[in-house]
């Protein structure tokens, strides 16, 4: 029996390949056009590449980039028009991939290279493996001068990504921390400052990293203020008590020099210029309560 173009093309129409828009598809590419590629993908026409859909990063020769016959992954973008074309691009499944990467750095608290493009009142935006992110200020190592930032790489860790509303929030400060904390021991003398006071305790700047000072390890007796102790900016020096690694907390005592109960209330410009004399007494004292745990 006889099977004509006619019949061949009726058996075209009547075949549903179900391409829809969001789907990966494998294709070889099979010719190039002044604005674009065409791509085998098994359809009843031949699906199209546009130059700009090509990658993330700038393709300045297609062929070099995409060579003919190659086989990959496509993201369908654009369902079929009227002649069965289906519209695919490269960048935006590598967007989507930049993005399920991020998710996965967020949940195992890893960091990653971002570019500052950008100032805003609120901190930078940044680029990140083609993604536009931002960093609070508040998030942000050097936060004075921020247009001194544009165009510096920084180490990050993301803080909240959401692909869907297309946010990307990031974090230097926590990333700085996280390298700093590998670097830290229990027992280790730190010299800070003081960047915050609250009602149970002091929040003590270091090397990057920001450690809690409690109350109750200031001295062995008793603080009836902290505001009257301590000043925004005011350096001091402090023993790290106890190291958190999965909640990336610090904690400091001065308690711990002491040579007589409240001698951090009465005389700490002396405590502090002794700190380092008196941090390998306070070490052994660290190191005996752990062997008796």
């Amino acid at each position: 029996m006889s099977f004509s173009a006619d019949d061949f093309a009726k058996a075209l129409e009547q075949h549903d390949y179900q391409f829809q828009r969001g789907q990966v598809v494998r294709g070889k590419v099979a010719g190039y056009d002044s604005d674009g590629v065409y791509i085998d993908i098994g359809g009843k026409a031949a699906a199209f590449l546009p130059l700009e859909e090509a990658s993330l990063k700038r393709v300045t020769n297609i062929a070099e980039w995409l060579p003919q016959g190659e086989e990959r992954d496509f993201l369908i973008i654009r369902e079929q028009d009227a002649d069965g074309q289906v519209t695919l691009s490269i960048r935006q499944l590598e967007i989507r991939q930049v993005w399920q990467r991020l998710l996965e750095l967020q949940e195992t608290q890893q960091s990653v290279q971002a570019r500052v493009s950008g100032v805003n009142k609120g901190g930078v935006t940044v680029d990140v493996q083609g993604i536009r992110g931002f960093i609070p200020r508040s998030h942000l190592v050097e936060r004075d001068n921020l247009e001194s930032l544009i165009g510096k790489g920084l180490t990050v860790t993301p803080i909240e990504v959401d692909q869907s509303r297309r946010r990307l929030v990031l974090s230097q400060r926590l990333a700085t921390q996280a390298a700093s904390l590998s670097q830290l021991e229990v027992g280790q003398l730190v010299s800070g400052k003081v960047v915050s006071i609250k009602p149970f305790g002091v929040f003590v700047e270091f090397d990057g990293t920001t450690g809690l000072l409690h109350i109750n390890q200031i001295s062995k007796n008793y603080v009836a203020s902290l505001e009257a102790l301590f000043s925004l900016g005011q350096p001091i020096k402090a023993l790290i008590l106890d190291i958190d690694d999965v909640k990336r907390r610090v904690s400091l005592s001065t308690k711990l020099l002491e040579n007589y109960p409240g001698e951090m209330l009465e005389k700490m410009p002396e405590l502090m210029a002794e700190a380092e004399a008196r941090a390998e007494k306070a070490r052994k004292t660290l190191a005996q309560r752990g062997s008796e745990e």
